[in-house]
């Protein structure tokens, strides 16, 4: 098999190292900055640090220094988030301490601020064990998310009960430095064996979260680690009121999704737990998601990628046709679909398939290349593949955007977002549909 290509070409990695969750999304003096989780020493999990990159279009990104280190205080730099306050951008993390592992962790959400937004000073522990009930455990106990509400700070934390699953804990301060508890958002255990990442929109009425080790629900989400969205209010009294938990992500490979402070946009780690990671032989693993505007509509959450991209070809009422794409984008606009195939990252017989069948759309990567295997043993999982509802044929508008190690699609504000592991010339297209009318236009991310 011919080496694929090195890295991706639009979506943020490390470049060497490993990567995972988004942290610390804000929008501050107009740019967009981005940290993530980052072991810069080798391609596995490591002693977490805080890399960093911004942008001012969401397209092309700058890296800056890495903002946050393990310290003697810390063995690590969990996740997190950012909001701008008094002209700087302050940072609230989870530091990790192994104190020996087990029941001796501890994960308190630190607090970091800086300036320039570049350079940070830590300014230590603001919730710990005093502020943290009794009865949850104080080794899991991480990712806050920040945001402003009645003119006081908040964070959502996620958490664990004793003897119990994930929860989701309230706090509030009124200068990021004195915290208290509130509530316990969810107010029952988590359907997961730990909650994580969760992200509350004031602006949207929405709440994110992922679940580790959640129980598979049909084909509406089979990896073992998901990530769900509740549609409803959080009520300073009582708590979150709305939805159950819909999946945000229908693909192989998407966790712990962030917003950015400041803006109505969403970026998830594309990749997931408990996989073998391919990339390692080129001293990388992990990649973030493209940007992803997010809203909600009769009560779901609707993403539209964002990029900067330039049309390079369009061709109306098309039924069959081939083309290249690698690293771009590709919109289909169609009417009354009866069938619809699409084939990616081709060559010869290796190929990645996304196609209507009955009521749903479905997503194929067996042949793609070099095989990715994660935990799930169910069928689909075993094959391949993974599923997505269709909610019309009539009209129907489908956005997918390719990277070299990637596919993101989206279909009517839903998402399926996957690593592929092809060959590096492997960037043939395909696409057969039966429709009374199809548009195809692709585009250059530039």
């Amino acid at each position: 098999m011919t080496d694929m290509q090195g890295q991706p070409v639009f979506h943020i990695n490390g470049e060497a190292g490993w990567i995972n969750d988004p942290n610390g999304l804000v929008l501050f003096r107009g740019e967009y900055h981005v940290f993530f989780q980052y072991y810069p020493h080798a391609a596995q999990w490591g002693p977490m640090h805080w890399g960093h990159v911004k942008s001012r279009d969401l397209t092309h990104w700058e890296r800056l220094p890495i903002a946050l280190y393990p310290d003697e205080t810390e063995d690590g730099c969990f996740s997190g988030s950012a909001i701008e306050w008094q002209g700087k951008l302050w940072l609230l993390y989870t530091g990790f301490c192994e104190n020996g592992g087990g029941e001796n962790v501890r994960q308190r959400q630190c607090l970091a601020s800086s300036e320039d937004g570049v350079h940070f000073v830590k300014h230590g522990v603001v919730i710990g064990e005093k502020e943290l009930p009794p009865e949850y455990c104080p080794w899991d106990f991480r990712d806050p998310k920040v945001f402003r509400k009645n003119g006081a700070f908040y964070c959502v934390a996620a958490a664990r009960k004793r003897d119990g699953r994930g929860r989701i804990l309230l706090f509030r301060s009124d200068d990021l430095f004195r915290w208290e508890f509130v509530l316990d958002v969810l107010g029952r255990d988590g359907e997961g064996s730990m909650t994580e990442c969760p992200d509350y929109r004031d602006d949207l009425g929405l709440l994110l979260y992922s679940e580790q080790f959640q129980p598979a629900a049909g084909a509406a989400h089979r990896n073992i680690h998901s990530c769900f969205a509740r549609i409803g209010t959080l009520d300073l009294t009582r708590g979150f009121c709305g939805g159950e938990g819909e999946p945000v992500d229908y693909g192989f490979d998407f966790y712990a999704p962030q917003t950015f402070a400041g803006a109505p946009v969403m970026i998830g780690w594309l990749d997931m737990w408990d996989r073998t990671n391919p990339t390692e032989r080129y001293g990388w693993a992990g990649q973030l998601t493209v940007p992803r505007r997010i809203e909600v509509q009769n009560g779901e959450l609707r993403q539209t990628p964002v990029y900067t991209g330039r049309e390079v070809l369009r061709r109306q009422d098309v039924s069959f046709l081939s083309d290249r794409l690698k690293a771009g984008a590709v919109r289909l606009n169609a009417e009354n679909v009866r069938s619809l195939c699409l084939l990616l990252h081709k060559k010869g017989e290796r190929f990645v398939s996304f196609s209507l069948r009955g009521e749903e759309w479905v997503f194929d990567r067996s042949r793609a290349g070099e095989p990715i295997r994660g935990a799930e043993r169910d069928a689909d999982s075993l094959a391949g593949v993974r599923r997505m509802p269709c909610e019309s044929k009539e009209r129907v508008q489908i956005e997918i955007v390719s990277d070299n190690f990637s596919v993101e699609i989206f279909v009517g504000g839903r998402s399926l977002s996957s690593v592929v592991c092809a060959e590096a010339d492997a960037d043939g297209l395909e696409l057969t549909v039966d429709a009374d009318a199809c548009e195809y236009v692709r585009y250059e991310i530039v």
